[in-house]
């Protein structure tokens, strides 16, 4: 059984930073792959940032050189280092996970395992 539980959200003025934690319990080969999806009201959920478990990564371009994912294989953390925050940024942020990093990793629908998310707002 996966669980994944995120904390860190909050709210900031633009310019400045959060950062958000998940907890990964469960099965490790089935989570290999890990990251952030986001959800504005109105909009459909649209990816933020996957890391795979050798450390590769890949970023929306609408936060290349703000945000930075990493995480902690001992500890089975995953973080979102959020930088320069935008109103645009505003939205509930979920953990997701997935064997694998290749494929549609873009696409919600292949990620089986979902947070129950945290809501980060910025400010202007």
């Amino acid at each position: 059984q996966v669980q994944l539980v995120e904390s860190g959200g909050g709210s900031v003025q633009a310019g400045g930073s959060l950062r958000l934690s998940c907890a990964v319990f469960g099965y490790s080969y089935s989570t290999y792959c890990r990251g952030w999806f986001r959800q504005s009201p109105g909009k459909e959920r649209e990816v933020v940032a996957i890391i795979g478990n050798d450390g590769s990564t890949n970023y929306a371009d609408s936060v290349k050189g703000r945000f930075t994912i990493s995480q902690d294989n001992a500890k089975n953390t995953l973080t979102l280092q959020m930088n320069s925050l935008k109103p645009a940024d505003t939205a509930m942020y979920y953990c997701v996970a997935r064997s694998w990093c290749g494929g549609s990793w873009w696409l919600p629908a292949v990620y089986p395992y979902w947070g129950q998310g945290t809501q980060v707002t910025v400010s202007s």
